[in-house]
């Protein structure tokens, strides 16, 4: 298994569980965190195939990400804080586009840089004293990790302008009434039920799931008409697939499908 300074990874079946392991510092966004997310990232782009989806967590009980590290940012000028920005937006952006599905196990705080990074996934699990929250106001700033642009299309243009502007925190159980987490469950239940899910997805075509993800991801910035040219292209190439013969197969044949994953 990769070692990095800041992440922890571990198996669990067909899910990769990556822990942000800084529970001293409650696993703040610091530059060498981002740097080993994109190296991780870079690591499972090539070699992580065996895995049909990610977990993220926090280490420790308190913190899923409470945010930036704010004294790093400190001693930034404004060149230095845009190209940390612009860093983790490449680092959301290629989350978002993972080939397998992305669950934030969120274990406790998810503020600012650590809501952001939750938002990045496909979807968010979690514990019932987490909390989520946009606080950049307090600070003098505005959400620069893809907040601004990911929260809206989560809760709602209205939910999620009151939740930028007033830099409320929300508890898990807020979080899942306006939808921005799919489940709220017992902290020692966190990691299973994410891992249950990955083992649901596993059992189905990972040609298919692939495609899905790609065509919605692609879909989020468009119309109707054109989200629809998406949809129309991703199930073509998807009828295409092995996976897709042996379903359709497997249907008519009333068997259990065997997917070759290609």
């Amino acid at each position: 298994m990769k070692q990095f300074d800041t992440l922890a990874l571990s198996s669990r079946g067909p899910a990769l569980v990556l822990t942000i392991n800084q529970p001293k510092s409650l696993n703040a966004l610091a530059q060498e965190v981002v740097n080993d997310l994109e190296a991780f990232i870079d690591w499972f782009e090539t070699t992580g195939f065996e895995y049909r989806g990610v977990i993220i967590t926090g280490a420790g009980e308190k913190s899923f990400v409470a945010g930036a590290n704010i004294v790093q940012m400190n001693a930034m000028d404004s060149q230095a804080a845009l190209a940390y920005g612009r860093q983790m937006h490449a680092v959301t952006e290629r989350l978002e586009s993972l080939q397998v599905p992305v669950i934030a196990a969120v274990n406790g705080f998810a503020l600012g840089g650590g809501c952001e990074i939750a938002l990045a996934c496909d979807f968010i699990y979690a514990s019932e004293n987490a909390s989520f929250g946009q606080p950049e106001v307090n600070l003098g700033l505005v959400p620069g990790f893809g907040g601004s642009v990911r929260l809206p299309r989560r809760v709602g243009n209205a939910l999620a302008r009151e939740l930028i502007f007033t830099g409320r925190r929300i508890k898990s159980a807020e979080a899942l009434r306006i939808g921005l987490a799919n489940r709220v469950v017992p902290a020692e239940e966190l990691i299973d039920q994410a891992v249950a899910t990955i083992e649901e997805i596993a059992a189905v075509s990972p040609t298919a799931v692939a495609n899905a993800k790609s065509a919605l991801v692609q879909m989020d910035a468009l119309n109707t008409h054109d989200a629809l040219l998406v949809e129309a292209d991703s199930f073509q190439r998807a009828f295409a697939t092995n996976d897709s013969v042996e379903g359709r197969a497997a249907f008519v044949e009333k068997r259990s499908p065997n997917f070759p994953g290609n």
